[in-house]
């Protein structure tokens, strides 16, 4: 199991009309942006994502052909499954969503609740990353992608 976040320290950058997009498009473009990177040929990959809105299931299946062409899996064989599901249901998803909410909290400079600075400072610990930065392409257990809005992006 691996694990990607996206982390976008300053949302309220973005600039949705500029670059002729919905905030719900934008962020089925990070999905992508994020996932590019990590496939192997060698290797087959079931994507599961929290669900978001009703039209989930639409927008998945277009992530998953944009993906799939990206790297040229026609036939998907290596990317099998992208799919929508409720985090409530899925363990792995529920840690996921508990360090995305660890590296929100303190990437947004966040220190009243000691309970979540203790998973953050286990966190750290366990993987030797301030949670702040990208880390390496090829970090394997716990990987960051950390994006900035930008006139020249998306």
């Amino acid at each position: 199991m691996h694990f990607r976040a996206l982390l976008v320290p300053d949302k309220s950058k973005l600039q949705h009309k500029t670059f002729g997009q919905t905030h719900d498009e934008w962020y089925y473009k990070m999905y992508f942006t994020m996932l590019k990177q990590i496939f192997s040929p060698s290797e087959n990959y079931h994507i599961y994502l929290d669900i978001k809105d009703t039209r989930g299931g639409e927008k998945t299946t277009r992530l998953h052909d944009v993906l799939c062409t990206n790297i040229y899996d026609f036939s998907k064989d290596i990317i099998q499954r992208v799919q929508v599901i409720r985090s409530h249901d899925v363990e792995q998803i529920q840690l996921a969503d508990l360090l995305i909410g660890a590296i929100s909290y303190i990437n947004r400079d966040l220190n009243t609740s000691l309970s979540k600075l203790k998973v953050i400072e286990r966190i750290k610990e366990r993987t030797g990353y301030t949670l702040r930065y990208s880390t390496l392409l090829k970090e394997e257990k716990f990987n960051l992608l950390r994006w900035e809005a930008s006139e020249d992006t998306l």
